[in-house]
């Protein structure tokens, strides 16, 4: 990989033969698990000019309609989180002469807060090509990482390192982008606003705006589209309505008519096969849905046909049948992965999983998708795949989980919208059966044969640090808590990502040993997740010993007013928390304080003030609730114990607290 130093430059084409697509990650951490940044992109002309402002993309605008650029959102890391880019370059319109690539801090944070700043920018199968690393960032709140300009007929990269005082808003106007800073909130009158609200009326809840007849009519027909308004670098506030819409059923015992039958499936085989055809027909016939899949794994934006048990011969022996072969054409140049698919938490199989990449090898494909319940994790491979170097054509293996198909599919039509109503609909037919309790594919469903020997051994004291089934445990958590993000985010339309409290290029495999070790010594597993403008970082533990499941939330104290104003606000901001919600004040940034549940705290506010004068640094939340048992996602799952204690903590505390946040 090919180190830059600010103002250095390097042409993509001495780095890879094929560097037509890449992926700009743009990564940092934060010693306090909670800082965060957000990517942008600006197209510029030879005057170093935006063309309009449909050439800057960020939150608010994540994607191209040519396909030239996607924002893939943040990913969880090994140290921290990156937030990812999709570059078509052989899409990007040839007046386009640089590719300004930059990121922006909001309420006043700043990037020399957060640590280890740096980009990398990777070819289509996933290998780095180059790293910039940041060691100055300051007092800034954007900062440009570097920037792609054309040079001789191809794509040079320039490491710039450059930092705003302003803001994105400054940035953008830099470069020709009239911004308008107003908070901006959408009623949610939309389509896939209503859809959320009516999921078991898809054809209702489109309403009478958006009727499907009208969306097939030609675009030269439609109405002319009103004058579009300047970009907002203030987030979208968007408000889903309540949607009631009263059934035509004459008793609740009919059923609405699916277009994606999931009530007979009784095999293992039938999901995996109606799973694939379903997936891989809905990614052709929307286009949006197909690209958010498949645009991080390298492919261009293009025309998209997908196919299922499609025959490919195998040396001397019996042809092999992949599940799927998504195939993309763009300017008369192919785009092929095969798809391997498992359901109903069946694993995958290296031997199977070996065969397709020999394959695609062989045959010059590009990439072979991995898809089942699992979620993969950094330094954890799901399956062992040795890759030919011999071969000149390489082929990248990539994994889906079932968790962040269902994810894409909430954040296009929940909150971000698609263009076509019968494409918002076809997305809620499709995530009506990933999520019906008979498709077998809910996601990361099982915590191992581990789990019942390691919480035994932690029961009985037999467990000793160095057991490796501790070490199965703590990964199988890292994936439930990824899991639990993908779920949370998709459902709320926010960034939810797990916190990590590491320097960056720690070893993955030597941090869950440590862990592990952890787990066995004190018999608790425990997680932290960044939710997007909560007033803390959401804690959990999983207490083995005393099979209770712990969520928590620190705020810190007001800047202003006295400890007593404090206390009887937050008891006063909390008027539908649970009774049984714990509450207890730290005391100089530690705790210690008084505590009590609300119920006690509610006629008595000043109980939480520290008898003995001690300053009052915050308050801490919590609920505790039973663990579940079995090890697996039933009623006494210890998986779906999880997410309920989730649910409840964020419904029922984190958005009340949200909602009381001037």
């Amino acid at each position: 990989m090919h180190e830059m130093v600010k103002g250095g430059n390097v042409g993509l084409a001495a780095l890879s033969e094929d560097a037509g697509a890449v992926v700009v990650s743009l990564a940092w951490s934060s010693a306090g698990g909670d800082g965060d940044a957000d990517v942008s992109v600006l197209l510029l002309d030879a005057d170093g000019k935006v063309r309009g402002d449909g050439d800057f993309y960020f939150y608010n605008n994540p994607a191209a309609p040519d396909g030239s650029v996607q924002l893939l959102g943040k990913t969880p890391t090994e140290s921290g989180s990156e937030d990812r880019i999709s570059l078509d370059l052989t899409a990007v319109p040839p007046e386009v002469s640089r590719i300004v690539l930059a990121a922006s801090r909001y309420a006043g944070a700043r990037f020399g807060d957060l640590d280890d700043l740096c980009l990398t920018l990777a070819d289509r199968v996933g290998d780095a090509l180059l790293r910039f690393a940041i060691e100055d960032a300051g007092a800034i709140s954007a900062v440009i990482f570097g920037e792609l300009y054309r040079r001789d007929g191809g794509w040079k990269f320039r490491a710039v390192g450059q930092g705003y005082d302003s803001g994105l808003a400054g940035l953008a106007t830099d470069f020709g982008i009239d911004v308008d800073d107003e908070d901006e909130t959408v009623d949610g009158e939309e389509p896939a606003a209503a859809l959320e609200a009516a999921p078991d009326a898809p054809e209702a809840a489109l309403g009478a705006a958006a009727e499907p007849p009208k969306t097939l009519t030609p675009p030269a027909a439609q109405p002319t589209a009103p004058a579009k308004r300047r970009p907002r670098t203030a987030r979208k506030k968007v408000t889903l309505p309540a949607v009631t819409r009263k059934s035509l059923a004459e008793n609740d015992s009919w059923r609405m008519a699916r277009l994606f039958p999931v009530g007979t499936l009784k095999s293992d085989h039938e999901r995996e096969t109606r799973a694939t055809s379903v997936l891989l027909s809905v990614m052709a016939q929307v286009p949006e849905f197909g690209r958010r899949l498949t645009a991080g794994f390298g492919a261009p934006a293009g025309r998209m046909e997908t196919y299922t048990e499609v025959a490919l011969p195998h040396g001397g022996e019996s042809p092999k049948r992949p599940d799927g072969l998504i195939r993309v054409e763009r300017a008369g140049k192919l785009w092929t992965a095969l798809v391997e698919t498992k359901t109903n938490g069946n694993p995958l199989k290296a031997a199977q999983v070996q065969d397709y990449v020999d394959i695609a090898g062989r045959r010059a494909y590009e990439a072979v998708i991995t898809l089942s319940n699992d979620v993969a994790l950094d330094g954890s491979p799901l399956v062992d795949v040795k890759m030919d170097g011999r071969r000149k054509h390489k082929v990248a293996l990539w994994h889906l989980s079932w968790a962040e198909v269902t994810h894409q599919a909430q954040m296009l039509i929940r909150h971000e919208g698609v263009g076509n109503a019968a494409h918002a609909w076809l997305l809620q037919e499709l995530l009506y059966y990933l999520q019906h309790e008979n498709s077998g594919c809910h996601g990361f469903q099982n915590m191992g044969p581990a789990w019942v020997p390691v919480r035994r051994g932690i029961d009985e004291e037999t467990l000793c640090e160095g057991d490796p089934r501790a070490v199965d445990v703590v990964a199988n958590w890292e994936r439930l808590i990824r899991q639990v993000c993908l779920r949370l985010g998709g459902e709320l339309g926010q960034k939810v990502l797990p916190v990590q409290r590491v320097k960056r290029g720690t070893d993955p495999a030597e941090r869950r040993a440590a862990l592990a070790d952890r787990l066995c010594r004190e018999g608790r597993l425990q997680a932290e997740l960044r939710i997007e403008d909560s007033p803390g970082v959401l804690g959990l533990t999983a207490d083995l010993r005393t099979s209770k499941l712990r969520t928590s939330l620190e705020i810190p104290a007001p800047a202003a007013g006295s400890p007593l104003t404090w206390a009887k606000r937050l008891v006063r901001q909390l008027p539908e928390a649970p009774a049984d919600l714990h509450v207890e004040t730290l005391v100089d940034g530690r705790g210690g304080g008084p505590r009590g549940t609300l119920e006690r705290l509610r006629p008595e506010p000043a109980d939480l003030l520290p008898k003995d004068g001690a300053t009052i640094t915050g308050f801490r939340l919590s609920l505790f609730k039973g663990m579940g048992s079995t090890r697996g996602t039933a009623e006494t799952g210890f998986i779906r114990s999880v997410d309920e204690a989730v649910d409840r903590f964020h419904d029922t505390v984190v958005t009340a607290l949200r909602r009381a946040r001037p």
